[in-house]
């Protein structure tokens, strides 16, 4: 059996809501062991997004556990969260907020300069992603010459940078038409298992999530009990 990459355990997390407050995730536990994808799903406002901030540790939650790879974050000082996203987790966001700047490979540079990495190094390192994810052609072009699909896996590409141990993936095919959607879906879903990262996908298209190992979802800031796809 694979370790647990990601562990969320009893996790409240609330807002301020003029007198009172707003409770967005109530008590949730999610393990997803390495090499498997987690895929969370539910309507919008449901907590999805405040699930992924929190396993991301960018939002720390009222009460509850976050380990990550083994690493417990409770009480961690701020520069240590930075540190810990920085070499651990990869995050991939729906929008891919690429520099129009830059060319695909320097898109991945920028990443390995800020774990000190020396520019041939990151120029090695870039190359070698991108060819993970099937651009390995396309290394020179800026963001406008490549197509949507293309562009989301140069931000897949940039999340694995720093061989993460958990990977976070926020609706991924939004902006996809099915058949695009479906390559990206099926290209996360090989590096999960190559790489054996912990991923959870936060996605509304329950019609692509035929790759996945769970679904789980949210509703009203509580998750339902996973259930396990079963194989074959």
């Amino acid at each position: 059996m694979t370790s647990t990459g990601l562990d969320l355990t009893g996790i409240t997390l609330t807002y301020p809501d003029g007198a009172g407050r707003l409770t967005a995730l109530d008590g949730v536990g999610l393990a997803v062991p390495a090499g498997t994808i987690t895929a969370v799903v539910g309507p919008s406002g449901s907590g999805k997004s405040s699930l992924l901030a929190v396993a991301a540790t960018l939002i720390t939650p009222d009460s509850g556990r976050v380990v990550i790879a083994g690493t417990d974050t409770h009480g961690l000082s701020r520069g240590d969260l930075t540190a810990l996203r920085r070499t651990t987790i990869g995050i991939v966001f729906q929008q891919p907020n690429l520099l129009p700047s830059l060319t695909a490979a320097e898109q991945l540079q920028v990443m390995a300069h800020l774990d000190g990495r020396s520019p041939a190094r990151a120029r090695a390192r870039a190359l070698e992603t991108l060819d993970a994810v099937g651009l390995a052609d396309q290394a020179h072009r800026r963001p406008h010459q490549l197509s949507g699909g293309q562009r989301q896996r140069v931000t897949i590409a940039r999340a694995l940078m720093n061989d993460p141990a958990v990977l976070l993936v926020d609706e991924p095919t939004s902006a996809l038409d099915h058949d695009r959607g479906a390559a990206v879906l099926d290209l996360i879903a090989t590096l999960t298992r190559q790489k054996a990262t912990a991923t959870v996908l936060v996605t509304h298209d329950r019609a692509l999530l035929t790759t996945v190992d769970t679904i789980t979802e949210v509703r009203d800031g509580r998750l339902t009990t996973p259930a396990r796809r079963s194989e074959g």
